[in-house]
């Protein structure tokens, strides 16, 4: 049962892209586009976990094997009191093994857009961690907000954003999502954030072009959601799912190609899709780790330790703010 004044949920209202727009405006352009945030709906959300278990795709239980190992060091760094902001928290598992391993925490605050999903996770989190207050704060946290008035004065603000998502950004605008995040902690912050490192080529690309073909379905499940949401008529067969490392760039590409010349009626408007064409849908930058600590350091950022795994798949940075 949840202490009701052990748990706040704050609604910024914040206003999500609208799905017909993104997908008419992306399609539209010279070079197709689709931002890979739509990839989480239901079903997607569900290959999304599907993918987390599969041999080839190790960042998730890379990561968690690595703050299981070092919790113990992180939770030093933080020291008692500390308040823990995550932005897109998601389903607020990996957090758990910090509070379990953290010194009488005075917050936990996850930060997401999904209204509902958002107080399903706070809910669970908070049942589950009765002593540790849970301040829900539902915002758009790629741009400015302010949080609410936290407890524990004393305490650090420490900023948790694992899962590499940081990735996804190009880099300019992931030196600008890290001085959002720097503005929100405030003077003293710091910050536990997962990276994926650079490795062999071949690891990358097994690890988005998986045996099982989960993550082409995942990627795919884009047409499939604009058929169910959109009214289209996209025909799935005559797309494919493509991805590859790109070195000079230091990212995972990842695409929908179309098989042939065709056209496909969405929300009422008509696309043409040529042979070959292709339809960008996300991007994963990899960093070697003293290639994110200089891009942390753009946004502010120190560095204080850094944690990987033995096979240096996976790195966790803790940063404290200039």
């Amino acid at each position: 049962m949840i202490n009701d004044s052990r748990f706040a949920f704050y609604d910024l209202a914040p206003g999500e892209e609208n799905f017909r727009d993104a997908v008419l405006c992306g399609l539209d352009r010279a070079r197709k586009a689709i931002p890979c945030k739509f990839f989480y709906d239901t079903r997607g959300s569900w290959l999304f976990e599907e993918i987390c278990r599969l041999p080839e795709y190790y960042p998730t239980r890379t990561e968690i094997a690595i703050l299981k190992e070092y919790s113990g060091d992180i939770a030093a760094r933080i020291g008692p009191h500390g308040r823990l902001i995550e932005f897109g928290s998601g389903a607020s598992q990996k957090v758990r093994i910090l509070l379990r391993a953290l010194d009488r925490p005075a917050a936990y605050v996850p930060v997401d857009i999904s209204r509902e999903h958002l107080r399903s996770a706070a809910t669970g989190l908070a049942e589950d961690f009765p002593s540790v207050p849970v301040i829900a704060v539902c915002a758009d946290y790629t741009r400015p907000f302010a949080l609410p008035p936290l407890p524990g004065a004393r305490g650090k603000r420490v900023g948790f954003f694992p899962g590499s998502t940081i990735g996804n950004f190009e880099p300019d605008a992931a030196v600008a999502f890290l001085a959002n995040y720097a503005n929100v902690l405030g003077p003293g912050g710091e910050m536990l954030i997962g990276v994926d490192l650079k490795k062999d080529p071949e690891i990358l690309e097994a690890a988005y072009n998986d045996r099982a073909g989960v993550t082409a379905a995942f990627n795919l499940n884009l047409l499939e959601r604009i058929n169910r949401e959109l009214d289209g008529d996209l025909d799935i067969d005559r797309f494919e799912h493509v991805a590859f490392y790109n070195p000079a760039e230091g990212r995972v590409e990842i695409y929908i190609r179309s098989q042939a010349e065709q056209f496909a009626q969405i929300a009422g408007k008509r696309f043409r899709f040529a042979d070959g064409e292709l339809i960008h849908t996300e991007y994963s930058y990899k960093y070697a780790a003293a290639e994110f600590r200089a891009l942390a350091a753009h946004a502010g950022f120190r560095p204080v330790d850094t944690w990987t795994d033995a096979g240096e798949l996976f790195s966790v940075h803790y940063f404290r703010l200039r």
